[in-house]
């Protein structure tokens, strides 16, 4: 084995080995982060290039402003939190707040930090706190690296065992492929699926994060409360397509609720 690959197989095992930040749930996710990144700035790009953006300047603010509180509160956290392992991966995100106009009830955050909220989704948040509900669990799922681990089982599913094999045979044609297809890439940026498990995981994390940045955890409950009487039986927005039941995540956000309350402080 020569040292260029050598030293994939141990960047491979690195990945294979972290741990998901705030859950400390051991995952697999091997493809580079700087990498996943690239790709992202360039389909984000491409993506608000071929979308509008809202003129609701009170909707582009508040998007901003809310993106803006939880990105600098998660960034000073990580400072300090285990030891700051987690630090130097967040602090090179380039945060972006974008708004579409769009009656889709939805929101996504790709790696890096690029974020777009869709003008549908403003009248069922109905305030800061409750935008804060869902740009905190969007978040979660770039910090939680999510999408790097959906990529890394698509490249197991086909064939490629892993980024070791994609490095080896000198095709990052490949990497794109796979990642077009685990965000959902066809004509128009949807992002991916994530299982039950993933935004379980990232209702979690959101909580905490909603809760560094000042706003109280607790309007999680009232959100999907209100989500609940919305959906009304009728198809959920399509950001919640795989979410867990309403019943099951309320269920699951009051007994996480005492963890993620020891984070709150209330803004001045």
């Amino acid at each position: 084995m020569n040292r260029y690959i050598f030293i994939i197989v141990l960047a491979a095992f690195t990945y294979s080995c972290s741990r998901v930040p705030i859950t400390n749930r051991r995952q697999s996710a091997w493809e580079s982060e700087a990498y996943l990144e690239k790709m992202s700035d360039s389909l984000y790009r491409d993506f608000l290039s071929k979308n509008k953006l809202t003129n609701n300047k009170s909707q582009s603010d508040l998007v901003k402003k809310v993106g803006t509180n939880i990105s600098t509160a998660i960034t000073e956290f990580f400072k300090t939190y285990d030891n700051g392992k987690y630090y130097k991966t967040i602090s090179q995100y380039k945060w972006e707040f974008n708004t579409i106009e769009d009656p889709t009830a939805n929101a996504w955050c790709m790696p890096g930090g690029k974020v777009v909220v869709y003008t549908g989704l403003m009248p069922i948040t109905l305030d800061e706190a409750g935008l804060a509900v869902v740009m905190g669990h969007e978040i979660a799922h770039a910090v939680a690296k999510h999408g790097n681990e959906r990529m890394t089982q698509q490249m197991k599913a086909q064939g490629l065992g892993s980024v070791l094999s994609v490095a080896v045979s000198g095709s990052p044609a490949s990497t794109q492929n796979v990642f077009a297809t685990a965000f959902g890439i066809a004509g128009n940026l949807t992002l991916l699926k994530y299982s039950r498990k993933h935004e379980t995981e990232a209702d979690k994390i959101g909580l905490v994060f909603m809760a560094l940045a000042g706003y109280d955890p607790n309007t999680a409950i009232a959100f999907w409360e209100r989500m609940s009487k919305l959906s009304g039986g009728a198809q959920v927005p399509e950001f919640l397509s795989t979410h867990p039941s309403d019943v099951k995540r309320i269920s699951d956000l009051k007994e996480w609720m005492p963890e993620a309350s020891k984070y709150y402080k209330k803004k001045s």
